[in-house]
């Protein structure tokens, strides 16, 4: 009995569970042993966010839902002189992607270092409002 509702459950809720999830890439910068250096490091920056994993800090300087975009980023902050590496990742934060799909339209149809830039600080600071604050 208990295998039969196991499977029921996991037959029922795979397609709702995932429906609203959503891959996004994420443009980062770099990886840190320790918040001093990273602070160091990235104080170039008016905006990035950072995840903590492995007691490693791992920083971000965009975030977009189109890899096209994520390539356009990457290419921009290489062109600055920063090294940049495109990490997938997922969310199911829909008022995060709602903004995100936004600020992608705009982002796809510039060529602007300033509207990039712009746009990145933009993305990341709804991040923080919308993701972040989330948890």
């Amino acid at each position: 009995m208990a295998l039969f509702l196991i499977n029921n459950y996991e037959n029922a809720e795979s397609i709702t569970v995932f429906k609203n999830v959503k891959t996004i890439y994420y443009i980062q910068r770099g990886v840190y042993s320790s918040k001093d250096s990273m602070k160091k490091n990235m104080s170039s920056f008016s905006h990035y966010i950072y995840n903590i994993e492995n007691n490693q800090y791992y920083t971000y300087i965009g975030i977009t839902t189109n890899k096209e975009n994520a390539l356009k980023i990457k290419d921009y902050w290489n062109k600055e002189g920063y090294n940049t590496y495109i990490k997938e990742k997922t969310t199911d934060n829909k008022s995060f992607i709602t903004i995100l799909n936004q600020y992608d339209e705009i982002l796809s149809k510039t060529k602007d270092s300033g509207t990039i830039t712009t746009i990145c600080n933009q993305v990341l600071s709804k991040y923080e409002e919308l993701v972040n604050n989330e948890y």
